[in-house]
Formats: C-alpha cells, sequence, structure tokens
C-alpha cells in the first residue's frame, strides 16, 4: 500500500515530463509546423488556441498508455486534449507569479535525455539532427524545456510542502490493518436447457450489433529505411578494420583481476584510532608466524568475511574507498599491505589471486569488427536518411515513389489489418496506431514511424475496410449463447436478491442457504492485501458500511464469472499498528505527505482551470 501511494504521487509529475518534453521525439517527423489557414481551433486558454492536430499528437501520445485496452478512442482524445488544456493554464499561471529557470539549467536537463544520447553520451550531432527533423531551432526547443522545468517547479512547491502528522499516520494504518468476518453464499450461475426462439433472437442480434461487428480494417504501402541495410553497403578494407581495432581495442581488452581478502580493525565508540591502529600493526606482526586466513578468523571486526579468511571476492574498481584502492593495486599476488586507513578503520589487504589483463587478437575478433564498424559509419548516413525521408514524404504527402526513388528504398505493402491485431510489419503496435490516425486515413503518407534507434517506417494507405456488422445467418449461434447466458446470469441475480431479503428480514443464514441447496462460507479476519477471495469481492466487503446496533450488513456482490455473492458483514475489528508498522512511520508520514501534496495540486489545478479563460470547442474535435 505505501509503495502504491508514493508511485501515485510520484506518477503525475513523470506524466507531465513525458507530455511537454517527450511528445515532440515519440514520434519523427511530427507535422506541428503544418499552415493552419482557416482552420478553427477545437480549444483556448486565454490567448492559446490549440488545433486538432495538437489534440491528434497528444492522443497518440496518451493512448501507448491503454496499449492492448478495450478503451474508447473519443474518450482518450477528450483526456489528451483536457490534459493539454490543464498544462496550459499551469503554464501560463506560472508565467504570471515569475516563475523562471534559467538556459544553462534546461540545457543540463536536455544532455541527460535519452533521445539525445549515444552509449550513454550526449551526442550533439545527434541532437542537431532530431532538431532539424522537427523543424525546431535550438532555442525553439530550449524553451519548450524551460516551460517543463517551471511547471515542475510550481507542482514542486505545493507537493514538496506538504505533511502528514502522526495522526494521519495511525490513522492510514487503522484503516490498512482492519478486520472484517463475514459470512458468505455464492449463487452459481446454471446452464439453461431451454432456447430463444427466432423472435428473441433477431431483437437481441437487433440490439446488440456492436458485438456482432467485423471490425475496421486498413491495408498500408511503406518505404522502411534500416541502419543494418545502410551498413551492409558500407565497404571494409583490413587496414579500415585495424585502424578501428586499435580505436576501439578497450572493448576487446578484459582488465586485470584481482581477488582480495582483508583483515579490519574497525574505528568506532569502542576503539579509537590509535588503538585501532595499534592491533592492525600487532597482527601484521603476527602474520610472520601464523597463516593470513588464521588472523583473519581470530581478529578481523569484519565477522562475515572472517569466517572465509578475511575473502572479499574480486576487486571491482570504483566499489571501495580510494585509499583501499590504491593499496590493493599496488599489491603483487600474495602480498599483505601496510596498514590502510579507511572510513571504517584500518585494514591489511592481501592480493590472492591476480589475472593479468587480456587483450583478444584482431583475427579473433574480426566479424565482430566489421559489423561494429559497418553500423558506426552508417550512422551518420541513417540520420541524414532520416532527414531526408522526413522532408520528402511531408513534402510530397501522396505518394511514396518519389522518396522510394530519392533513397533507393522498395516500396512494400500489408496485408488487411485491424487496430488490435496485424501481421507482419503490423505486428508492431506503432504501426498499426499510425496506420488508424487522421493523417493517413485521409490519404496522406505517416510521419516516420520509429522503430526501436534503427528503423523508419513511413507509411500511407492502400485500403480501408470500414467495420461493418456480420449477418445474422453467420453468428446465430453466438446470438444464442450469449441470450442464454444473459437468462443464466439474470436468474442467478433474482436468486441473490430473493436471499439478500430473507437475510435482511431475520432468516438466519445457514437456514436460507440450506433452502436453496447452497452452502455458506466464512472469511475471519479479512484483512486488505491478506485475502485469497476474489478481488471484486474483498473490495465490496471492505468497502460495505459497517454493522450498526448488533445488526450485520447484508448485500450482494456479482463477479466477472456472473456468479452472485450474497454477503453477511458480521463484524468490524479497528486496525492497531504492528512493530513492522511502526518501523515504516516514517516511509508512511513521506509517502501520505506525497498523496496529500498530489492531492493539494490537482485541487488547486482544478480551481485554477475554472478561474481561466478556457473555452473548449468538442462538436470540433475529429470524430
Amino acid at each position: 500500500m505505501l509503495t502504491t501511494i508514493r508511485e501515485r504521487a510520484q506518477g503525475a509529475f513523470a506524466w507531465l515530463i513525458l507530455i511537454v518534453i517527450c511528445v515532440p521525439f515519440a514520434l519523427w517527423g511530427i507535422q506541428n509546423y503544418v499552415d493552419t489557414g482557416k482552420e478553427m481551433p477545437v480549444a483556448s486558454v486565454g490567448d492559446k488556441d490549440f488545433y486538432q492536430r495538437d489534440v491528434n499528437k497528444a492522443y497518440e501520445q496518451y493512448a501507448q498508455n491503454f496499449r492492448g485496452m478495450n478503451v474508447d478512442e473519443q474518450l482518450l482524445k477528450a483526456q489528451a486534449l483536457d490534459k493539454l488544456v490543464k498544462d496550459e493554464v499551469l503554464l501560463q499561471y506560472a508565467n504570471d507569479e515569475g516563475l523562471v529557470t534559467t538556459d544553462s539549467s534546461a540545457r543540463d536537463f536536455i544532455k541527460t535525455l535519452p533521445y539525445f544520447q549515444t552509449d550513454g553520451k550526449f551526442d550533439d550531432k545527434r541532437y542537431k539532427s532530431l532538431l532539424t527533423s522537427q523543424k525546431l531551432s535550438t532555442n525553439e526547443f530550449v524553451n519548450k524545456i524551460k516551460s517543463a522545468l517551471i511547471m515542475e517547479q510550481f507542482q514542486r512547491s505545493i507537493i514538496d510542502s506538504s505533511f502528514a502528522t502522526p495522526y494521519s499516520v495511525e490513522s492510514f494504518f487503522k484503516i490498512q490493518n482492519q478486520q472484517r468476518d463475514v459470512d458468505y453464499i455464492t449463487v452459481p450461475v446454471e446452464k439453461l436447457i431451454d432456447q430463444p426462439n427466432d423472435q428473441e433472437i433477431a431483437s437481441y442480434y437487433a440490439q446488440h450489433q456492436d458485438a456482432y461487428k467485423v471490425p475496421e480494417q486498413v491495408s498500408v504501402e511503406y518505404v522502411e529505411l534500416s541502419l543494418d541495410d545502410l551498413a551492409k553497403a558500407v565497404n571494409v578494407t583490413d587496414d579500415k578494420l585495424r585502424a578501428y581495432y586499435e580505436e576501439q581495442k578497450e572493448q576487446y581488452t578484459k582488465p586485470e583481476q584481482r581477488k582480495i581478502s582483508h583483515i579490519l580493525f574497525a574505528v568506532n565508540a569502542k576503539t579509537d584510532d590509535k588503538t585501532a591502529l595499534e592491533k592492525a600493526i600487532k597482527a601484521q606482526e603476527a602474520l610472520k608466524t601464523k597463516d593470513y586466513s588464521t588472523v583473519a578468523a581470530e581478529v578481523s571486526d569484519d565477522k562475515l568475511t572472517a569466517k572465509k579468511g578475511g575473502d572479499l571476492g574480486l576487486f571491482i574498481v570504483g566499489s571501495m574507498e580510494k585509499s583501499f584502492e590504491e593499496a590493493a593495486n599496488a599489491l603483487k599476488e600474495g602480498e599483505v599491505s601496510k596498514p590502510v586507513k579507511s572510513s571504517f578503520g584500518y585494514h591489511l589487504i592481501k592480493v590472492t589471486q591476480l589475472v593479468p589483463s587480456e587483450v583478444k587478437s584482431f583475427e579473433s575478433v574480426k566479424d565482430e569488427l566489421s559489423k561494429a564498424y559497418q553500423k558506426s559509419q552508417a550512422e551518420n548516413a541513417f540520420y541524414e536518411a532520416g532527414e531526408k525521408l522526413t522532408e520528402m514524404s511531408y513534402e510530397n504527402p501522396d505518394n511514396l515513389q518519389t522518396v522510394s526513388d530519392a533513397l533507393k528504398l522498395t516500396i512494400k505493402k500489408s496485408g488487411l489489418f485491424a487496430k488490435d491485431k496485424g501481421d507482419g510489419i503490423a505486428a508492431e503496435q506503432k504501426i498499426r496506431d499510425m496506420a488508424f490516425s487522421d493523417e493517413v486515413l485521409q490519404g496522406n503518407n505517416s510521419t516516420p514511424v520509429e522503430l526501436g534507434s534503427d528503423k523508419l517506417v513511413v507509411l500511407r494507405l492502400l485500403e480501408h475496410k470500414p467495420s461493418t456488422v456480420r449477418e445474422l445467418n453467420s453468428v446465430k449461434q453466438d446470438v444464442i449463447t450469449a441470450i442464454t447466458n444473459d437468462k443464466a446470469k439474470q436468474q442467478a441475480l433474482d436468486k441473490a436478491n430473493k436471499i439478500k431479503q430473507q437475510l435482511q428480514a431475520g432468516e438466519s443464514i445457514q437456514k436460507v442457504a440450506a433452502d436453496n441447496k447452497l452452502s455458506v462460507q466464512q472469511a475471519v479476519g479479512l484483512m486488505r492485501n491478506k485475502a485469497a477471495l476474489p478481488e471484486q469481492l474483498v473490495d465490496a466487503i471492505l468497502k460495505a458500511a459497517k454493522p450498526v446496533a448488533g445488526k450485520s450488513t447484508i448485500f450482494t456482490v456479482p463477479l466477472s464469472s456472473g456468479e452472485q455473492v450474497v454477503v453477511n458483514l458480521k463484524k468490524v475489528t479497528p486496525g492497531t499498528m504492528s512493530e513492522d508498522d511502526k518501523k515504516q512511520m516514517e516511509l508512511a508520514k513521506k509517502n501520505l505527505a506525497k498523496a496529500f501534496g498530489q492531492s493539494e495540486f490537482n485541487a488547486m489545478l482544478a480551481t485554477l482551470q475554472a478561474n481561466a479563460d478556457v473555452t473548449i470547442k468538442t462538436q470540433q474535435i475529429r470524430q
């Protein structure tokens, strides 16, 4: 539960940064530079207008959070628009309040973004190339980042100033650890023998046609720019490879490995520095006549390693303090150091095994080296071709032939596929999302779709088959099954309601269950996150009103299986803080404070939006 609170508290800003900063790079070549002409805005916040393309762009990013889920597209578009409006309201208010950030702060942040990094380091060439593909200048992008950081600054000023009192934490654990006792009867869904007549079948089919639709389908043609394909065309010679091998030699070098042991003489409240050093010197003398592992077992204050003769395993550079590392690196195999001071105390270090560094020969890595060389040489060509692909597919939106001829790319074709499933290139979620986007359905080339970091795809519509309803004869058996299932579920519901009424009238649950040939089950001490019952049932039990004046709370719970559960809530025992809970007091206060702060921020943002000059023309949002 505490982890959930923490994740929810942190999630809002993560989403804010994702939308404000990352959306421009979710897809290559987003066309936010199209001339608006006489296009009417779908929303405005003060003087800031949002157009359909802004909603589409935000929707494309927002919808990625719901992949594989059956969520209404128009609902997601409305939510994406609402997010755009909220962000603009927040940004305008933050600017009015005089919140600022510096260019240097924005540039430092940009350098941490993975979009602009190669091998974990900021790549200025990649940065400029990506900005060029977006038709953005450096100053324009820096200003976008500054806006995002200003919004973060304002949000953090609210969230980080919130706090939770010990009373709030105690109340949280009382609810968290609350226990409930219930008796319950599960009413099963019984299979029906009677079959529906033709009139029922026709009526049900007419009322539920959405359930019998053939989904909307499209097929596309596309060109694919691949780094691997470009790499294969790079000419390789031994001279070039040998020069590349020398440049990359470190990658083919296995560093020296040292296995070390130590004997520790700790400096702490009981032992001062002088005493610890004296112990180390005394042990050093003992090593002249005793085995190192024996001395370690007898006197080392590191009791965990002392049992193993002081063994610390392989020495990894950067894992120890500088003084310790320098001493360990200076030793020969089998040699013991003089007392070495660290923040823990004094150490007698020994190298028990030394494996020299090893460099793989050119011949042994030649094939691997050749592929790496070709790929590295092709990267610039790939980014340049990517820019050209973006520009030409935009400038020639009615065909792929132009870009195919210019970049020598083969135009390929897909079969028909739906939004939720496809084969070949359509197996990629990003491709399906783009294929069903407004720009493609309207007959234009898509913006380039980035598949991983080494492939770009531009596609255009070949065929579009709208969703159609199947003929009744082809789905008649499905309709019959649906009708009988609905009737069986309704029968279970009616039976559950009757049982509920009998219990509310005062009949015993054992008698009612016996009369209906059902069994009574019990759950004693039911707690959150510690129940083996179905989630829907547990959730309903924990939300139900407490029994009053000794009178049980009776209610029904529908399960996803269609079964109905009649519950008799008998007792609610308030939770108490366990010893483990008390140990988590500070963490609980911190996470609850974040949750409270996020709630305060959401409330304030809602107030700002209500007071702002916001106009939303929902009828103009493209269906």
